[in-house]
């Protein structure tokens, strides 16, 4: 088993070791994964984060276990959140730069959606963030996020 030590300055970390805010988020976690709803303000209803349990930076620093499960899970998390959005596609984005914690953003994509064309997604981020654009509403990110859960074994176990 890998050590799941987190690093006492890291965001994803933090959150992690903090049970009420984690659990109003989180869809689903296995021992090296956590799947989890965009924290309020989302950006869209759907907009989840895929974080390693590890404190790590990417890909580069999987431990063999992690480097067999990542493609599975991206694509079972990605799968899961097309079935309870209806979405198109789904984006899988990560930097690593803004918190240097493997966190993939999975990103519904919905054709009948401008904002979410490409790289217009980036832009929808930023106004969410700043209070530019209207964030998805709590109402209809709690009912994802209940249908989500239930799915969830069927896609993720």
């Amino acid at each position: 088993m890998v050590s799941l030590e987190p690093k006492a300055s890291c965001a994803i970390c933090s959150l992690h070791g903090d049970e009420a805010e984690l659990t109003s988020h989180e869809v689903w976690r296995s021992d090296l994964w956590l799947l989890r709803h965009h924290p309020c303000p989302a950006p869209l209803t759907g907009w989840c984060l895929l974080d390693s349990r590890r404190h790590i930076g990417g890909p580069m620093n999987f431990a063999p276990d992690e480097a067999r499960q990542w493609g599975d899970v991206v694509q079972r998390a990605s799968q899961l959140i097309r079935e309870v959005t209806g979405c198109d596609r789904v984006y899988a984005i990560a930097f690593g730069e803004g918190a240097r914690h493997l966190h993939l953003h999975l990103i519904p994509r919905s054709g009948d959606d401008p904002r979410t064309s490409a790289w217009k997604i980036a832009d929808l981020y930023r106004d969410v963030e700043v209070g530019k654009a209207k964030a998805a509403s709590i109402e209809r990110v709690d009912d994802w996020l209940l249908r989500a859960r239930v799915l969830a074994p069927a896609f993720l176990s």
